[in-house]
């Protein structure tokens, strides 16, 4: 006999099925921005998005309205992104890693200008990363972001300031190489 897991622990399957239909209809443009906030690729954003919803949804616990869903699979891929990130570490350390330095074409000023926020955040740690898109694109408090990720405010404040310091040198670094290129030409 098959046994619908969550079944009288969280309600019926009908309902939990609704509650993800209309979350991602309403809310999953929402949730990839913030997946792809996180890791800087919409391919990856989209796999963190789907395995988000594959875990919270995958075991009923309780009745859920839709902003309660979306908090806890916004805090699913959070935790999931860091924890990618750890494991990817380790792989980067034993392998050597492969960049590529070909030139992106000059479509347009700000198509360059988002290339460059994305390599800058590229250029910070995991925990400056997410403090910087809690904190930019969440638009939460320090003592918030401190909730979410488990640690101090203090130790919040420390990371955007040190995400916001190395930000603004790589933008003004490659602001003043661009000048530079275009005073040669």
């Amino acid at each position: 006999m098959f046994v619908i897991p969550g079944e009288g622990i969280g309600g019926n399957v009908a309902e939990w099925s609704r509650l993800v239909a209309e979350l991602v209809q309403e809310r999953g443009a929402e949730l990839h921005r913030y997946g792809f906030l996180l890791c800087g690729d919409r391919m990856e954003a989209a796999d963190l998005v789907q395995e988000a919803l594959v875990r919270v949804f995958s075991r009923p616990r309780r009745a859920w309205e839709l902003g309660e869903a979306e908090a806890y699979v916004r805090r699913t891929m959070l935790n999931r992104y860091l924890d990618l990130h750890r494991r990817r570490a380790r792989w980067i350390r034993a392998l050597p890693r492969l960049v590529s330095t070909a030139p992106v074409a000059d479509h347009s000023t700000d198509v360059m200008h988002r290339i460059d926020l994305m390599d800058a955040m590229r250029g910070l740690s995991p925990r400056q990363r997410a403090c910087v898109v809690l904190r930019y694109y969440e638009d939460l408090s320090t003592a918030d972001i401190a909730a979410r990720l488990g640690c101090g405010e203090g130790t919040v404040k420390r990371h955007l300031s040190d995400a916001l310091a190395r930000l603004g040198a790589r933008l003004r670094t490659r602001a003043h190489h661009v000048a530079e290129e275009r005073l040669e030409t």
